[in-house]
């Protein structure tokens, strides 16, 4: 089994950053893909981003293309999510994810989630 846990979220002004920090407690991330996902209070799930390890492909949602990087540490089993220019609408609770292989924007392919990172934009 394999577990995730988020970190790095807080409250931010709008026009700030923060990186959000997914770590896997797996020996070796290559087979993997992370998706992040966020859910805010009355909203559906949105995927963000996701990067897989196993053929190297990445995306992004279009409502944070060109704001948002996902980057990996492999040697830290650790996946990031650099979040800039960051607006009151991408308050929500944030959640990383993994399956095996390649990336989905569905979040119901995705077989392990971590427990959320709450990101707060208000100025």
């Amino acid at each position: 089994q394999v577990q995730l846990v988020e970190s790095g979220g807080g409250l931010v002004q709008p026009g700030g950053s923060l990186r959000l920090s997914c770590a896997a407690s797996v020996f070796t991330l290559d087979y993997y893909a992370i998706g992040w996902f966020r859910q805010a209070p009355g909203k559906e799930r949105e995927g963000v981003s996701c990067i897989s390890n196993y053929d190297g492909t990445i995306y992004y949602a279009d409502s944070v293309k060109d704001r948002f990087t996902v980057t990996r540490d492999s040697a830290k089993n650790t996946v990031y999510l650099q979040m800039s220019s960051l607006k009151p609408e991408d308050t929500a609770v944030y959640y990383c994810a993994t399956r095996t292989y390649s990336c989905t924007r569905y979040g119901s392919s995705y077989n392990y989630w971590g427990r959320g990172t709450q990101v707060t934009v208000s100025s």
